[in-house]
């Protein structure tokens, strides 16, 4: 009994050594104020602040020095480990300004251009009639199908293991873009796995040795690294968690290899360098920095918000700058104010934390003052710009089919409400207008506006995300087949594409979607009929094809970020 309770109170100890290794920075003109700004951020991380928990890192940056940076919880529930501004995270897609750093630093020394053709270092990539530029790859804007998703799709997950060349194989089958070269934006994972195959092909080396060479040592960022070998040990490193059901935490972790567009380790103290170098460029010069700020644009001239890794846009009338990142049991934001030399740093090792909505409450805490009269006044953005009685919100509600893709919009009314479901998701949507409506807590911002009459109802929604194009939706009647129709969509569909086949099965008078292996994962739910041979379920929109004969001969399935995926009918 004695051992357990000696070994209970050092795990105590280091938790309390830990939390007592954070930096309280500088000497604020009220000092009061800045305890009161300190104890605000500790409450918001106070949920994850435990000995039993995974938690965060956190860095808070202002004008070349950091004022705040603690850890909260562990980095390791097996040995008891607590985070502290040194622990090493896997920060995800935060990691896809550092792939673009180093492109951009091999363009400046004549070793690539952004301009060339991706096919003349990946000639394995199929000529899709239009060139795929490496700008293309570097602002999402490229149209190649995500290859996370691609795998997915074809059985393998997270916590399976396949190599960049198996990816580079699944890549070079697919017959087609989600959109023409440069015509569009569309988030896509490829493009920066591409980017780090490009980078090894034109030097010789891997992206972890050329990020090194070129950017983490001249920065002194020695605990930082592409991880392109799983098997490495890294010292001070935090493991990935996710819930358990039933209570608890399980490890999340992955074998995949794949660097560029995710895969970097660093650490709260490592970033906090690379952050300095925006206003004292010891790398690359103004040159890099202006280059990694300049946002994409289509070939309709319209600019994005995306840049170089990194997102441009506002918060609450601050200019800011950011990226997210999120993989297996990590989560990552890095945030900067550039007007105000400010940033925050949240590295987080547990899949159920959301760092960005916390780095931008932290900002809120320390920036209350900067915001603009406009901005304050957008804050109300979250209240009803109109009132529309119940009847006129009734009105809007229904079903709203995109025939492009097959996503489909739920539409209610809840508590005076418009409520919006789509797929797993489910969002208010606040008046703006009688006919425009934002949305609110949905995962990207987006705006809604309803068009054309008939009667009293809209029939179209019109629907504004991100920089994308606008994607027009049609109000549609959703259609009740019975089970003897249901009946002639069962069979095998076999994917050139991915080498893979799914069944479509008729159980209980419904249809399910079922992977050949019945050891990988599949949907649970039945495919929810929407339109006469269209078919959803979980975020997979199928649309199944017929011959002049009526017979059904494939179908092609489209998800958020692959587009006209077919499947032959066997």
């Amino acid at each position: 009994m004695r051992p357990m309770m000696r070994k209970s109170a050092l795990h105590i100890l280091l938790f309390l050594l830990a939390m007592s290794s954070l930096a309280f920075v500088g000497q604020p003109e009220n000092q009061h104020d800045r305890e009161a700004q300190i104890a605000r951020v500790d409450e918001l991380f106070a949920p994850w602040d435990r000995p039993d928990s995974p938690g965060c890192a956190l860095g808070i940056i202002k004008d070349g020095r950091f004022i705040y940076k603690r850890g909260y919880g562990m980095a390791n529930l097996e040995h008891h480990i607590p985070i502290s501004p040194t622990t090493v995270f896997r920060i995800g897609s935060t990691s896809k300004q550092f792939t673009a750093a180093t492109v951009v630093l091999l363009a400046q020394q004549g070793k690539l251009s952004l301009d060339d053709d991706i096919r003349k270092y990946l000639p394995e990539m199929p000529d899709y009639g239009t060139p795929i530029t490496i700008r293309h790859l570097i602002h999402h804007t490229s149209g190649i199908r995500d290859y996370l998703t691609l795998m997915d799709l074809a059985g393998m997950r997270q916590d399976d293991f396949y190599t960049d060349g198996e990816v580079l194989d699944l890549l070079a089958r697919q017959k087609e873009l989600n959109f023409k070269p440069g015509d569009d934006f569309l988030y896509s994972n490829s493009g920066y796995f591409l980017l780090s195959l490009i980078v090894k092909r034109v030097t010789g080396k891997s992206l972890r040795e050329v990020a090194r060479e070129l950017i983490f040592e001249p920065l002194g960022m020695n605990h930082t690294h592409f991880h392109d070998d799983h098997t490495m040990i890294v010292e001070n490193r935090a493991s990935g968690y996710a819930p358990k059901k039933g209570g608890g935490f399980k490890i999340s972790m992955t074998t995949l290899d794949m660097v560029g567009d995710g895969g970097l380790f660093t650490s709260v103290e490592d970033l906090f360098r690379w952050d300095q170098n925006f206003y004292h460029p010891e790398v690359g010069g103004r040159a890099l920095i202006d280059q990694l700020l300049t946002p994409g644009t289509l070939n309709d001239g319209k600019r994005l918000d995306y840049a170089f890794g990194l997102r441009l846009g506002e918060y609450k009338g601050l200019r800011m700058i950011s990226h997210g990142g999120a993989f297996v049991g990590f989560r990552a934001e890095m945030m900067r104010f550039p007007e105000h030399r400010f940033s925050v740093i949240c590295l987080c090792n547990l899949s159920t934390i959301n760092p960005s909505r916390l780095a931008r409450r932290v900002a809120d805490i320390f920036l209350a003052d900067q915001m603009t009269p406009e901005a304050k006044a957008a804050r109300a953005q979250e209240r009803p710009s109109v009132e529309l009685s119940e009847r006129e919100l009734s009105a809007k509600a229904g079903a709203f089919h995109d025939p492009e893709t097959g996503a489909l919009w739920q539409l209610s009314v809840a508590e005076g409400t418009l409520i919006a479901k789509v797929g797993r998701w489910r969002f208010r949507l606040m008046p703006i207008t009688k006919q425009r409506f934002r949305a609110v807590n949905a995962p990207v911002p987006i705006e809604v506006s309803f068009e054309g009459r008939s009667g009293a109802a809209p029939v179209r929604l019109r629907v504004h995300v991100e920089g994308r194009r606008p994607a027009v939706l049609e109000r549609v009647r959703l259609v009740s087949p019975t089970p003897d129709t249901l009946r002639e969509y069962v069979g095998t569909y076999f994917s050139e594409e991915l080498q893979v086949s799914y069944n479509v099965v008729l159980k209980d008078g419904r249809l399910f979607l079922r992977h050949e292996n019945k050891y990988k994962h599949s949907p649970r739910e039945p495919l929810q009929p929407t339109l006469a041979d269209w078919f959803t379920v979980a975020g997979l929109h199928l649309h199944f094809l017929r011959d002049e004969r009526g017979n059904i001969t494939a179908f092609t399935m489209n998800t958020d970020r692959v587009k006209h995926l077919r499947f032959v009918k066997r």
